[in-house]
């Protein structure tokens, strides 16, 4: 096993204090979307999937119109009465580019690391999460704080505080470390696994993208996505011995039994979904280290995405 990966199991291990923070973070009203609002939500990467999230969970809870793009996808025929833009770094060089073509034409609100950057720059409104700004490649406490702040803006606070306690429990059950695992959380036939295939429904759709690129960017993992009734139209065949489909949130009626008749393991908890993907962040840091990667600066990946630079 090789070291590496401190800042990551530093930040990972601080999320349900950031999430907490987030809960009482004072947020302007102008910056957050109205109800009826039609609102386009911007990110890559992993703000690409929580805008996924953001959207589903702000239609569900009936705020109205809402889509998510990966910015270099951005519709700009469209017309929209709010922007949402997501970055940790507020450098990402496809969300400067929409936000300099959508000049003046919309209102934008900027989630972002820290103040100032580029994109706060190109906001009317800015929502700096600087207690969550990481020093790792691989996102962690960013991206989960930017869930949880969505998450609150469609009336899920509660859901939240339920999250910081799960996520707390998860994380008693490893050590300081990270060798050492109460198997209910991890198990060495889990972090070893071949291959793993990440379900979600609704929002948590958005979160199996998350977790499937996390682990894939943390340990260069074999990883796949997909909503959990999409799965059994073709990628279930992928399913087998010494390979993992992991549910988030509540899993459709059979599809345990339909995974496992594959010889495939089956994981689903009942725990709220944003600290079930904490669990997943103890595992792809462990996982990483197993096999000589560090997280921190993994393999052809930096922490911005600057075109041309």
């Amino acid at each position: 096993m090789t070291s590496g990966g401190e800042y990551m199991a530093e930040e990972l291990r601080d999320q349900p204090e950031a999430w907490e923070r987030t809960l009482s973070l004072t947020v302007p009203e102008a910056a957050v979307p109205a109800p009826g609002e039609r609102v386009a939500v911007i990110g890559c990467g992993s703000s690409w999937f929580a805008s996924q999230i953001y959207a589903n969970l702000r239609e569900g809870a009936g705020q109205g119109e809402t889509d998510a793009f990966t910015a270099s996808e951005y519709p700009y025929d469209r017309t929209y009465d709010r922007v949402v833009a997501i970055s940790r770094s507020g450098t990402t060089t496809e969300v400067v580019d929409a936000l300099e073509r959508l000049a003046g034409s919309v209102p934008v609100t900027a989630i972002v690391g820290g103040a100032e950057n580029p994109i706060a720059d190109r906001a009317n409104e800015v929502i700096a999460l600087d207690y969550a700004d990481e020093r790792s490649v691989v996102q962690t406490r960013f991206c989960t704080s930017t869930i949880a702040l969505l998450r609150t803006w469609t009336g899920g606070a509660a859901a939240v505080g339920k999250a910081v306690t799960d996520a707390r429990t998860v994380l008693e059950g490893i050590s300081a470390d990270f060798t050492e695992f109460d198997t209910a959380i991890l198990d060495d036939a889990l972090i070893d696994a071949e291959q793993y295939s990440f379900l979600g429904m609704g929002w948590t759709w958005g979160l199996a993208n998350e977790a499937a690129l996390k682990l894939r960017e943390s340990a260069q993992a074999w990883t796949e996505s997909y909503s959990s009734m999409e799965y059994r139209h073709g990628p279930i065949a992928i399913a087998a011995p010494g390979r993992v489909t992991w549910q988030y949130g509540q899993a459709p009626a059979g599809l345990r039994e339909q995974v496992e008749a594959t010889g495939a393991r089956f994981v689903e908890s009942d725990r709220d979904p944003l600290a079930e993907l904490v669990r997943l962040h103890a595992l792809a840091l462990t996982k990483a280290r197993r096999l000589g990667v560090d997280p921190d600066h993994p393999r052809s990946l930096t922490r911005s995405v600057i075109l041309g630079a």
